[in-house]
């Protein structure tokens, strides 16, 4: 068996081969997404043959929402919302960093990808990071690149984006 070419997320190795919940469950730096795609009831979903590109907020990004957010977020009367803000997080394809600068280049430093929940998503380069802007004119900036997965890839993001309100 062949080494799989592994990248280190949360203190654990994210595996190739291995779909997006199956390594994002052992990274400590994702309990909260993974406790809220749970909660969302789209685990299955990001099981599933994809592609996706997934853009993974760390716990650091949840807990710059407003106090109160992620609680309520949780709460199983608040699943639709939920499922809005963590599929506005993905984007149907697999769009590895050099697709995502690619498209950035081609549409003159903006490059838009419409996410699964409908909503659009702006990535630009800002000194050497891709940065997302969300439609509400957040940004969040991708701090761990092409974290490959046998169903798509994730990037690491530093801040929760969120759909326009």
């Amino acid at each position: 068996m062949m080494d799989e070419m592994t990248v280190m997320v949360g203190g654990a190795a994210m595996y190739p081969s291995k779909n997006i919940v199956e390594n994002a469950v052992n990274s400590k730096d994702h309990t909260t997404l993974v406790a809220a795609v749970k909660a969302a009831g789209l685990v299955e979903t990001l099981q599933g043959e994809g592609p996706f590109t997934v853009f993974a907020p760390t716990n650091a990004a949840f807990e710059k929402l407003p106090a109160g957010t992620v609680a309520t977020l949780l709460k199983p009367e608040s699943k639709t919302a939920l499922q809005g803000v963590l599929t506005y997080h993905v984007v149907a394809g697999k769009f590895d960093a050099a697709a995502i600068m690619s498209e950035i280049k081609k549409n003159n430093g903006t490059a838009t990808f419409t996410t699964v929940n409908g909503g659009k998503l702006m990535a630009s380069v800002k000194g050497t990071s891709v940065v997302l802007m969300d439609q509400n004119g957040n940004s969040s900036t991708v701090t761990i690149a092409d974290v490959m997965q046998s169903n798509g890839v994730i990037h690491v993001v530093d801040t929760v984006v969120l759909p326009a309100k």
